[in-house]
């Protein structure tokens, strides 16, 4: 029995040795594996863009779609298109008589719009699509909207931050629309220098489908000298806008969309102008905060004396006068955090009536940007103010005129941490007004900016900004890969 056990170990052995044999011969043998290719997104021209005028009552529309650029082919590529520009209506509201109707990119279309009315939806699709922007501009000269007031037209989604005074020190209008086929479940936030802020009316609203609600914030939250408000949706899309009436020729314009919350924002487009600027920050998280702000002038990036920080209690909002340190300069703020804040300016005029204007958080326009809106006749003159935060940038500017050619494009240096600001003028024989457009070229740093629009009248300096924003030109098409947990639980 014994040697029988024996004999069976030493046959389990001989297998054991020739398996181990086997599989050095197969693992010295084997075929080199095949070099993993990371997917990578793709780049696909946009087909089909909605955007809203909240109130263009009173107001001049622009909207335009720019010429394809040649050195992107797949552009030419898409299927003819046109925008229509119509009132907002619900599903079972039938198209009328008086859209209006585009269909030919490299073209600015501009009309006054009478007083009275609700929002205008800007549909386009296929070619007229790719690079859309629509504005609305307002000018005001008596009353208690005494300025310049404008304002992108803004795509429905599910998030809007944006970051300026309280119902406590201005007259605050929330514009809600829905342009969408499915409701919208809207709720609001309200971070002040207090604190969080809930309204006792609850804080939520439903907006239907082809509807639109305007919301005096005051209702809201009564008491915040300075706020950054969230607008989120449970389910659905809205398109949200806000105003700001300061009241007593101190001034009116909307508050641009601010960039989501993060540990490092640019607040770009900042005049070269005289006049009061006002830092707001708000952490709407559960950490306080030290946020460091370094200013990115014509001459160098370097922090401000005396202004180098702000401290931002958790959930809340903060300000910090900056005049002495950017007023009269063009400039952008680069803010860091350690937790996600968002932030937003304002800029003050003079003159015996001020006039005020404000820029946000934003984004680099490294897939380029186009202002739908520009003048450069009377005593109006628009600016660009562009900024390299962080790496040299070189840039291409196209003005594109409502009448006359188009001038050839202008091509912009900006050195390392610096600021640069053009004056935007259309060439002879160009009348109205014109939008521009900005290509950051090949190999260019992250380039980030605003446009301005001021104007000079007896009692002081009409004015309006609007921060560059993303062409809605191209789309990121997620990759896709041969993988079973796309399809399994």
């Amino acid at each position: 029995m014994r040697r029988l056990i024996e004999n069976r170990f030493g046959l389990l052995a001989l297998v054991l040795v020739a398996l181990g044999a086997l599989y050095g011969v197969a693992f010295v043998s084997r075929p080199a594996p095949a070099a993993q290719v990371r997917p990578q997104a793709v780049r696909a021209p946009v087909e089909s863009v909605t955007a809203v005028c909240p109130a263009p009552s009173g107001s001049r529309v622009s909207v335009v779609t720019p010429a394809q650029d040649q050195r992107n082919p797949g552009q030419q590529d898409q299927k003819p298109g046109s925008a229509t520009l119509s009132a907002i209506r619900t599903p079972e509201e039938k198209a009328g008589g008086n859209d209006d109707v585009i269909d030919r990119p490299g073209l600015l279309w501009q009309r006054e719009i009478a007083v009275g009315g609700g929002p205008l939806v800007v549909d386009a699709t296929g070619a007229m699509a790719a690079g859309l922007e629509s504005a609305q501009t307002a000018r005001e000269t008596s009353g208690t909207q005494r300025g310049l007031a404008g304002v992108r037209c803004v795509e429905p989604g599910a998030e809007s931050w944006f970051v300026g005074p309280g119902p406590a020190a201005a007259e605050m209008t929330l514009y809600l629309a829905n342009p969408d086929a499915a409701p919208a479940n809207v709720s609001f936030m309200v971070y002040s220098g207090e604190g969080p802020v809930l309204s006792e009316r609850g804080n939520g609203v439903v907006v239907k489908p082809g509807q639109h609600r305007v919301i005096r914030l005051r209702d809201l939250a009564p008491s915040p000298l300075i706020m950054a408000l969230q607008v989120s949706t449970r389910s659905g899309r809205v398109a949200a806008a806000v105003k700001a009436v300061l009241g007593e020729g101190r001034g009116v314009d909307w508050l641009p969309v601010a960039a989501a919350p993060a540990t490092r924002v640019v607040v770009p487009g900042i005049p070269g102008t005289a006049g009061q600027r006002e830092l707001y920050v708000a952490a709407p998280g559960e950490r306080d905060t030290v946020v460091r702000i370094k200013a990115v002038l014509e001459d160098g990036s370097y922090a401000l004396k005396n202004k180098e920080t702000i401290e931002v209690p958790a959930g809340s909002a903060a300000s910090l006068d900056l005049s002495t340190g950017i007023g009269g300069q063009p400039a952008a703020l680069v803010l860091e955090s350690d937790v996600p804040i968002v932030a937003g300016l304002k800029i003050t005029g003079t003159g015996a009536r001020q006039d005020v204007a404000y820029t946000a958080g934003a984004a680099s326009v490294d897939l380029g940007s186009v202002v739908a809106d520009g003048r450069a006749e009377g005593k109006q003159t628009s600016w660009l103010v562009l900024s390299a935060p962080f790496g040299a940038a070189v840039a291409e500017v196209q003005l594109v005129p409502s009448k006359g050619a188009a001038p050839a494009p202008v091509e912009v240096k900006v050195p390392a941490a610096r600021t640069k600001e053009l004056r935007l003028t259309p060439p002879k024989g160009s009348k109205g007004g014109f939008s521009v457009v900005v290509r950051p070229m090949p190999g260019s740093g992250p380039v980030y900016g605003g446009r301005v629009l001021d104007e000079g009248v007896k009692d002081g300096r009409l004015l309006t900004a609007q921060p560059l924003a993303m062409a809605r030109t191209w789309a990121l098409v997620p990759p896709t890969v041969d993988e079973p947990g796309a399809v399994l639980p």
